[in-house]
């Protein structure tokens, strides 16, 4: 069985371009989660407020993130996509939270084989009104089951470069130093 997080090679043109691998879709209320030791996904909770993933949310293949799991990203995109589905994605920007008390980096991108959105370079050449609905999400999110959260405001796409080969360096050394990452 092929391991999504392991098995999956993150891409040729990176860090601006890469696979992504979605977890939930959008308009989801339901928390999926990778399944480190399986490849598998889990059902890590309902959402407790009154919210829905604004974007399909994954993850980067090959990459570990601060928060010791793979890199987080929003992929827009007209259509929800199915949980597993790979997708040809370009960083738009970058979203850094607090969670836990650890840095929780989301990449934000676009589905490079989506019409609708495969123009966009920039975070900020969308609409204010959908990152704002995007920043508010991660705000809103975690709040009734008690829980705060830190939100930075989007950064440009320059900014997700360095935090994408991060990851996939972080990931290469803990592979070359013997971390068994089917167990995490």
């Amino acid at each position: 069985m092929t391991h999504p997080w392991h098995d999956v090679t993150p891409g040729e043109r990176l860090p601006q371009e890469f696979v992504a691998i979605v977890e939930i879709p959008t308009g989801s209320k339901v928390k999926y989660e990778l399944d480190k030791e399986t490849g598998l996904l889990r059902l890590d909770r309902i959402l407790y407020s009154a919210v829905h993933y604004p974007a399909n949310y994954g993850f980067i293949p090959q990459t570990l993130a601060e928060d010791d799991d793979p890199l987080d990203v929003l992929v827009l995109c007209q259509e929800k996509l199915d949980p597993l589905t790979l997708v040809n994605a370009r960083a738009i920007g970058l979203m850094t939270m607090i969670d836990s008390g650890k840095r929780d980096h989301k990449i934000l991108a676009v589905a490079v084989d989506d019409p609708e959105y495969n123009g966009y370079r920039e975070a900020a050449e969308l609409p204010p009104h959908k990152l704002a609905m995007l920043r508010r999400f991660f705000l809103d999110y975690k709040h009734l089951e008690g829980k705060a959260v830190e939100v930075d405001e989007f950064e440009p796409a320059e900014t997700a470069a360095p935090v994408v080969e991060s990851a996939l360096e972080s990931y290469s050394t803990h592979r070359r130093r013997g971390f068994h990452p089917r167990k995490g």
